[in-house]
C-alpha cells in the first residue's frame, strides 16, 4: 500500500511542471451587484497639472484553478483551500481589493475549449456588472498566459501575459495559443491520470476531502481528450475546438496578428530562477521579429514572484553560447553559487570526519579534492539536477546559495541576464545604422493563482494571499520515499545521464516557499475610467509598478517645449535634461472589511465573499505612509557590441530623501552626451511585509550568512505566522527615454 501511495503522489506531485488541465466542476456564481465606483478612494485622485487625469490601479496577470499548478496549489496536500474559478476573482478585484481594472491569465497550454468558453463568459459577466460602460466600477479584461519554458538557455523564451481589449463574442480568438512542448521543459501533458493513480486516489483520500483529488483526475482526463490543431490546414478550418500552440515568442507574434484585434504581450517572472536556465541572457529575445513593439509595450518588474528589476554581474552557472559549455563562478561578496556550495557542505563533512578519533581516512588534501569534485559533478549535472550530487542535503544546507541577498524582495534563483534593468541596458547591431533597444514601460502585477488580484494590499493570510502554501504538508513528505533523507556522506555522486528526478523536487519547494510575495499592482495615468482610456494608458506605456501599496507617483520630462510623462520617447535631443517627480505615499490600512462595502448583497453572498476576503479587504484610512526617499535610475543601453552592461546602470543617479507623506522635486542631467533613459523609484518608509526576510540568515561578524531559518513548518513556524520582517514597498515608474 505505502508504494501505491507513493508512486500516486509522485505522480500527482510531478505534474506540477506541466501546464495542463480541464474543466473545474466547482463553479460558483458571481454577486448580483456591483460596488460603486466612489468607494474607491485612491482612484479618485486626481493630479490638477496633468488634465484631469486619475490614477487607477489593476492587475494584468491572475491565475484561477484553471491552471494546472493553481489546481495542485489548491489540494489539500499542498495546503490548498479548494478551487477558485473565475468567478472568484471577478469578485475578489470588486470587493475584496477594490481593483478598478483586472485581467484573467491562465496557462494556455491547459486550457480545454469548454475551459475558456467558460473563461469567456465570465469576463462578459463581470463587465455586465461594471454599470456604465464609459464610467465602469471596475473594467475586465480577457487573457491567458503563454508559457514557454526551455531545456536550457538556447531555447528558452520565459512566459507572456497576453492581454486582450475586446472581450465579446465575435470579437474574440477562438482559443488561446498555448506554447509548444519542449522535451525536458514545457510538455504536452498528454500523460494523463491512468487506472494506478486513479486507484491512489482511493488509497490516499478515503475520506470527505477524497472529492479534490477525484477532481484533479477529471481534470487530467478532460485534458487528455482534447486534441491540437491541425496546422496542416488552414488556420480559418482549425474550429474553437482544438488547442493551438506556438514555440517561440516569433510565432506567438505571428499567430497574434490573426486576431486582428487590439492585443498587449507582457513578458513576465523573467529572472524567477525556478524555470529560468542559469546563465540566461535576454539578448537572443530582441534579435530579428523575436520581438514586437506593437505587442510588448509593457513589462512586469515586479509580481509576487518577487522583483525582476536588478541587475547584477554574477550568474548563477556560466554559460557559453556558442558551446553551450558550462563553468562554476567564483563567489563574490554577496553570492555564492550553489555550485561552489555544493563542494563547501562535501568539504565540510569530510573535516568533520578527519575529527574523529583514529580516523587516518581523510584528511584536508583529501577534503579540498572532494570539495573540487563535488563542483565539477554539479556543473556536468545542469543547474537544475546539481543539488542532487550532494547526497541527502536538506534545504537550509545550501543557505542562501543562488540568492540575490541584496535585491529587494528578491525573484528566487534570481537570473540577473534576464532582469529588467539588463533589458533597458543591451542594444541588438544586427542591422548596420540601426540601434535596436527594448522600449518597454514598468507594471507591477500579483500573479497569484487562487483567483485573488490585487492581493498585495495587505501583508496578512501568508498561506492564502501569497504561494508560500507550496510546501509540501507532511502527509504528502511521508509519502514520498526518500524526500527527507539526511545524509553525512562526505563524497558526492555523479549522476547519470538522464536520471529522471521528480519535478518537485527539482522545484526545491522548501526553500522556494520563502521567495513567494503578496504581490504588486499596476497604476496608470489616464483620461478615465473606461476600456478604452485604460487601454490608451497602457499603449502609452503611462504606467507604473507598486510592490502592492498603492503609491501615487508622477514623473514628467520638462526639459524641452512639451512636458512629456512617464513611458515617453524624445528623439534628438540636445541640452540638458530636466525632470519632476512627485511621489505621494499609500493609504494605511484600517483592519477587516467595511460593511459598506457589501451594500445590496444577500446574507448568503456576504457570508461568501467574506470567506473570498479571508476576512481582510482594501479598507483605507484618510492617513498616508511616508516617503522615506526617492532614487533615480539613469542607464545609458549600449553603444557598441559587448560593452560591459554593469557600467551602463547608475542605480543611484540621484537621491532625495524626503521623509513626508508627500515628496516633490526636479533634477536634470548636466552630464547628458549619448542616449538615455531615466526613471524613479519612490520607496515608503519601512513597513512589515511577508517573506521580508525570505531564509532569514544568521549572520557572522563579516556578515556572511551562517545558517538560514526559513520560513516553514519543518523549522517550526506555526501555520498562521505570517512571516513578517521590515522592508520599504515601492512604487517603479515607466522610464523616459531621451535620445542622443
Amino acid at each position: 500500500m505505502v508504494m501505491i501511495k507513493s508512486f500516486f503522489l509522485f505522480f500527482l506531485l510531478v505534474q506540477v511542471s506541466i501546464f495542463i488541465s480541464s474543466c473545474s466542476k466547482k463553479e460558483k456564481a458571481m454577486s448580483k451587484v456591483a460596488v460603486k465606483s466612489n468607494e474607491r478612494v485612491v482612484a479618485k485622485v486626481k493630479d490638477k497639472t496633468k488634465k484631469e487625469k486619475q490614477i487607477l490601479f489593476g492587475d494584468l496577470h491572475v491565475h484561477t484553478t484553471y491552471s494546472l499548478d493553481a489546481y495542485m496549489g489548491s489540494l489539500p496536500l499542498m495546503n490548498g483551500d479548494g478551487t477558485h474559478p473565475p468567478s472568484d476573482a471577478c469578485d475578489f478585484a470588486r470587493y475584496c481589493s477594490k481593483l478598478d481594472f483586472w485581467s484573467i491569465n491562465d496557462h494556455a497550454e491547459g486550457l480545454t475549449p469548454y475551459q475558456w468558453k467558460k473563461t469567456k463568459q465570465a469576463i462578459i459577466q463581470c463587465n455586465k456588472m461594471s454599470g456604465d460602460e464609459k464610467n465602469p466600477d471596475m473594467v475586465s479584461f480577457l487573457g491567458w498566459e503563454w508559457s514557454q519554458s526551455g531545456s536550457y538557455v538556447g531555447n528558452h523564451y520565459g512566459h507572456r501575459n497576453i492581454v486582450l481589449k475586446n472581450y465579446l463574442d465575435g470579437e474574440t480568438p477562438d482559443r488561446p495559443i498555448g506554447a509548444k512542448g519542449i522535451k525536458g521543459a514545457t510538455t504536452d501533458g498528454k500523460n494523463g491520470a491512468g487506472y494506478w493513480e486513479r486507484l491512489g486516489v482511493k488509497l490516499v483520500s478515503p475520506n470527505a476531502k477524497s472529492k479534490d483529488y477525484k477532481g484533479f483526475m477529471s481534470y487530467h482526463q478532460a485534458r487528455m481528450r482534447s486534441v491540437y490543431c491541425d496546422e496542416s490546414q488552414p488556420w480559418e478550418k482549425w474550429g474553437d475546438n482544438c488547442l493551438e500552440e506556438a514555440a517561440t515568442p516569433e510565432d506567438l507574434f505571428n499567430k497574434l496578428d490573426l486576431i486582428g484585434q487590439p492585443v498587449l504581450a507582457i513578458p513576465h517572472g523573467t529572472t524567477w530562477g525556478n524555470y529560468t536556465p542559469a546563465g540566461i541572457r535576454f539578448d537572443k529575445q530582441l534579435k530579428g521579429r523575436m520581438h514586437r513593439k506593437k505587442y510588448q509595450r509593457i513589462t512586469e518588474i515586479y509580481s509576487g514572484h518577487g522583483s525582476a528589476e536588478e541587475y547584477r554581474d554574477w550568474r548563477a552557472m556560466n554559460v557559453d553560447y556558442e558551446t553551450g559549455e558550462r563553468s562554476c563562478p567564483k563567489e563574490t561578496p554577496t553570492f555564492i553559487p550553489s555550485c561552489r556550495m555544493a563542494g563547501r557542505i562535501i568539504y565540510k563533512r569530510c573535516m568533520a570526519k578527519t575529527t574523529k578519533l583514529g580516523n587516518l581516512k581523510f584528511d584536508e588534501k583529501d577534503c579540498k579534492k572532494r570539495e573540487k569534485e563535488a563542483i565539477k559533478l554539479y556543473v556536468d549535472a545542469g543547474p537544475k539536477r546539481g543539488r542532487f550530487v550532494v547526497p541527502g542535503a536538506p534545504a537550509d544546507q545550501w543557505l542562501e546559495s543562488n540568492q540575490c541577498t541584496d535585491c529587494f524582495l528578491p525573484a528566487f534563483n534570481h537570473r540577473p541576464g534576464n532582469s529588467t534593468q539588463y533589458m533597458m541596458a543591451i542594444t541588438n547591431f544586427d542591422k548596420a545604422g540601426v540601434d535596436r533597444r527594448f522600449k518597454f514601460g514598468f507594471i507591477g502585477s500579483s500573479d497569484n493563482h487562487t483567483a485573488k488580484p490585487g492581493a498585495g494590499y495587505k501583508e496578512v493570510n501568508r498561506f492564502k494571499f501569497t504561494e508560500s502554501n507550496w510546501v509540501l504538508a507532511k502527509k504528502a513528505k511521508k509519502l514520498l520515499p526518500g524526500y527527507n533523507k539526511i545524509s553525512k556522506k562526505a563524497k558526492a555522486k555523479k549522476l547519470r545521464p538522464g536520471k529522471v528526478i521528480q519535478s518537485f523536487r527539482l522545484m526545491e519547494l522548501e526553500r522556494m516557499s520563502s521567495f513567494f510575495y503578496t504581490g504588486g499592482v499596476v497604476a496608470i495615468h489616464s483620461k478615465g475610467r473606461s476600456r478604452d482610456d485604460i487601454w490608451d494608458a497602457l499603449q502609452s506605456r503611462e504606467v507604473y509598478a507598486t510592490s502592492g501599496p498603492r503609491i501615487l507617483l508622477w514623473f514628467d520630462f520638462i526639459g524641452g517645449k512639451k512636458v512629456k510623462p512617464m513611458g515617453s520617447s524624445l528623439k534628438n535631443f540636445i541640452g540638458v535634461p530636466k525632470f519632476k517627480v512627485k511621489a505621494q505615499g499609500s493609504f494605511k490600512q484600517i483592519d477587516g472589511c467595511d460593511k459598506d462595502g457589501f451594500l445590496n448583497l444577500s446574507g448568503s453572498d456576504i457570508t461568501r465573499i467574506r470567506n473570498l476576503c479571508k476576512g481582510e479587504c482594501y479598507r483605507p484610512s484618510t492617513e498616508r505612509h511616508k516617503i522615506d526617499r526617492v532614487e533615480v535610475v539613469k542607464i545609458t543601453p549600449q553603444k557598441y557590441k559587448g560593452e560591459p552592461i554593469i557600467e551602463l546602470i547608475n542605480n543611484k543617479f540621484f537621491v532625495k530623501k524626503c521623509g513626508s507623506e508627500t515628496c516633490e522635486f526636479t533634477f536634470d542631467d548636466k552630464n547628458y552626451s549619448r542616449d538615455s533613459l531615466y526613471y524613479v523609484k519612490a520607496i515608503q518608509e519601512k513597513t512589515p511585509a511577508i517573506n521580508a526576510g525570505n531564509l532569514r540568515c544568521k549572520r557572522d561578524v563579516k556578515g556572511r550568512c551562517i545558517s538560514t531559518n526559513a520560513c516553514r513548518e519543518s523549522n517550526g513556524v506555526a501555520f498562521a505566522d505570517n512571516c513578517r520582517e521590515e522592508i520599504g514597498e515601492r512604487a517603479w515608474s515607466s522610464p523616459i527615454y531621451v535620445g542622443y
